[in-house]
């Protein structure tokens, strides 16, 4: 019997042969003018006028959602936005095209610790700070609230860490140090009283009294509960052990007895006469252990989780009582070792913080290449496999903390992988089933679509350039924005009952105990590997697709009686391949690779089309396919049902590739396994390549008598009238397009 993922292998390789290969069935992508007016798909009346006219965004009543300032709910459509290093003008621009493409929140992940060779630790960037004011000015006016990170410890990014005596050199990761080292702490509040509290000159007040600033991330990717931890450097591990020693003080009341509970766990590395015991390497914390070994792991997990917990209650505390800082919060987005055991652990230290978040992107399988973190060269491996036929990797499948809005701060369909249409519909579906409150599309960096994504410093023998591998500002991808945004941000999709929810104590997040259920990993080849999945434990109690049919949610400190499973026989069919959410009203065949979106305002089919069998259909409309692969959307733009609305958006999503992009057949062996997928032959150059798409829609509408076809930018280009049958319409949709107006 094959394996699902070699099933879904051979489905995504059947169709993969016909799609993305330069063939002549495309149109080449052009983002026009879009200064004049008169484009049919502008989104920005969904914004405020100013954002943060009514005041700061607050946490809503039920715990999990956003509110305005005057109390209204909110909901945002967020990117990571590197615009803070266009140029002013460019900043204007960006905002207006983010706002036309239903965009309400940008995330501004900069840092401010300071640059430069021999610079004091207490210094600041103060060049990156006036960037991110101007960019924060620039968003306001279009209604766009942001949400700023303004550290990470990655050594490209931390700054010049050899001149702040943390025994590092420049360059290097500095991770976990911010958690525990007190000298740093104190510097890190320095840089971010410098951002906050500085007059801001482009607004004339501060960030921190600006209610455009909705969210404050404190930093982003850095835990002591994931793998870097071994790798922080013994000076610095000495002062965190010294921490250990007084925390073991404080639980036992002397080191003698700590010591008889860890009775045959002693360490080599162990200086008791110091209140210094070892810290045992993270893999410790994620294998099974008895005896005083267990005793000793629990204790050092414990403590960890405090260490961490009560960083994020200072920073906390300091942004809203020192820097006056009344919008909400939230501690950071990272994973852990081992998901199964410890994501929970992580969830639980930001509990002093307003929301929980985390960073998870979905990489269509495996990418194998000397460059795969960063970049696409010719000879690369990609195994290219839709999110449509793996549904336990895709990204929102996340268990949700009660009590706490989840956002997911970095997301996105990572390239090479061609099947990323799919991506914005699925995202703005299941965020409105399940609750989540924002998914940013990480990155967006130029003042509109990414023309030219190549890395031009690069030339390979045949002349072409490697692709830059993290971008959504793609036709595939921010092309559809629109529809997506739109049902999204209108909550034209029901949020369902809780599926599952799960209560857990203090212990036994110390003893790393199995969940009732959990997530997969997320997919990080910088971190993780590739094979994302592999060496892990599965949680027991419910099966992991539970996260596809309505909200999973857990509860710290809690009560384990509490803890309820929804019998969900009637949702998940597993011998079919088949899943329904509890609201009935999206389904995913993940047999087939097919999506379906049935609710009174929007309604939608995307996938494996053709080889699916070709006719779909909803409530209201009918879908005939001859494309191979694509994404159809129908949302109403007046609040309507579709059956009675006068303006529908249809906006159609297919596969796009550079012009002349190659690839072939191949086969991998790698770690000792064998991979079937895909060779890069060439990576092309641009325009970006638009596959046609082949579609005949019938809505049951009576109201509606043309398809007003537009350009990129929303522009009408010309009408198709459309034929009236069986007391709605039939359109044939024009294959070098992928909005229309229908009328």
């Amino acid at each position: 019997m094959m394996t699902r993922q070699l099933v879904s292998l051979l489905l995504a390789g059947i169709v993969a042969g016909a799609c993305g290969q330069g063939t002549p069935n495309t149109w080449a992508f052009h983002y026009p003018d879009d200064s004049k007016a008169g484009s049919l798909l502008d989104l920005r009346n969904l914004n405020e006028k100013v954002a943060g006219e009514t005041g700061f965004i607050k946490v809503g009543k039920d715990g999990r959602s956003f509110v305005r300032g005057d109390g209204k709910a909110i909901r945002f459509w967020p990117v990571c936005g590197y615009g803070y290093r266009l140029k002013p003008e460019e900043m204007q621009a960006e905002a207006r095209f983010f706002a036309k493409m239903g965009v309400n929140m940008v995330r501004i992940h900069g840092s401010v610790s300071p640059k430069g060779k021999g610079k004091p630790v207490t210094a600041f960037d103060a060049e990156e700070i006036d960037h991110i004011q101007r960019y924060v000015a620039a968003l306001k006016k279009e209604g766009i609230y942001v949400t700023i990170s303004p550290f990470w410890a990655n050594g490209g990014h931390a700054g010049a860490a050899a001149s702040w005596n943390l025994g590092y050199a420049d360059g290097q990761d500095i991770w976990g140090l911010l958690f525990f080292d007190d000298n740093l702490r104190a510097a890190y509040k320095g840089w971010i009283r410098h951002l906050y509290s500085d007059p801001n000159p482009y607004t004339g007040m501060p960030l921190a009294k600006d209610p455009a600033v909705a969210i404050i991330q404190i930093q982003n990717e850095d835990s002591l509960l994931f793998w870097t931890f071994q790798g922080i450097k013994p000076e610095q591990k000495r002062v965190l052990s010294k921490k250990f020693g007084s925390w073991l003080l404080k639980k036992y009341g002397s080191l003698d007895a700590a010591k008889q509970r860890w009775v045959g766990a002693q360490q080599a590395g162990d200086e008791w006469t110091t209140a210094r015991p070892a810290l045992l390497d993270t893999w410790v914390l994620t294998q099974p252990q008895t005896g005083g070994m267990k005793t000793r792991s629990d204790d050092q997990s414990a403590f960890l989780i405090d260490q961490q917990k009560s960083f994020y209650e200072d920073i906390t505390g300091f942004i809203r009582n020192d820097l006056g800082y009344k919008g909400l919060v939230n501690a950071s987005n990272w994973i852990t070792a081992d998901p199964v055991k410890m994501n929970d652990l992580e969830r639980y230290t930001y509990l002093p913080t307003d929301v929980e978040a985390v960073n998870r992107y979905y990489g269509g399988g495996e990418h194998f290449g000397p460059n795969n973190g960063w970049r696409i060269d010719e000879g690369d491996f990609f195994s290219n496999v839709s999110g449509l036929l793996d549904p336990r990797s895709l990204p929102f499948n996340i268990k949700q903390v009660v009590g706490h809005p989840m956002i997911i701060t970095e997301s996105g369909w990572v390239h090479p992988l061609e099947y990323q249409a799919e991506a914005p519909l699925l995202c703005a579906a299941y965020q409105s089933l399940t609750g989540i409150q924002g998914l940013y599309w990480f990155a967006l960096g130029a003042k509109n679509y990414e023309v030219d994504p190549t890395i031009g410093f690069i030339t390979t023998p045949d002349g072409s350039h490697p692709l830059s591998k993290w971008t959504d500002a793609v036709p595939q991808m921010l092309g559809q924005f629109p529809a997506a945004a739109l049902l999204y941000r209108m909550g034209y999709v029901k949020q369902g009952d809780v599926v599952v929810h799960e209560e857990r104590t203090r212990a036994s997040l110390n003893a790393r105990e199995i969940p009732v259920i959990a997530e997969d990993p997320s997919f990080d080849p910088n971190h993780n590997g590739s094979d994302a999945r592999a060496g892990t434990s599965q949680a027991k109690g419910a099966n992991p697709l539970a996260f596809l049919v309505g909200p999973v949610e857990e509860k710290f400190d809690g009560d384990p009686s509490k803890t309820r499973v929804m019998n969900l026989d009637s949702y998940i069919n597993g011998r079919s391949k088949f899943i329904t959410s509890v609201t009935r009203e999206l389904t995913l065949d993940y047999g087939k690779g097919v999506f379906k979106l049935n609710a009174p305002k929007a309604q939608a089919v995307a996938g494996f089309l053709r080889q699916a069998g070709g006719v779909f259909q909803t409530a209201d409309m009918t879908v005939e396919s001859d494309s191979d692969y694509a994404a159809i959307t129908a949302v109403a733009m007046d609040d309507l049902p579709l059956s009675q609305s006068a303006k529908v958006l249809i906006q159609v999503g297919t596969v796009v590739r550079p012009t002349g992009w190659k690839q072939e057949k191949a086969t991998r062996q790698e770690n000792g396994k064998t991979y079937q997928g895909w060779k890069v032959v060439n990576t092309g150059k641009m325009p970006w390549q638009v596959q046609n798409c082949a579609i005949r829609l019938h809505l049951n509408n009576s109201h509606l008598k043309k398809a007003v076809v537009l350009d990129t930018a929303g522009y009408s280009v010309r009408e198709v009238s459309g034929i009236s049958k069986g007391g709605g319409m039939d359109f044939r949709l024009p294959g070098d397009a992928m909005y229309f107006i229908l009328q």
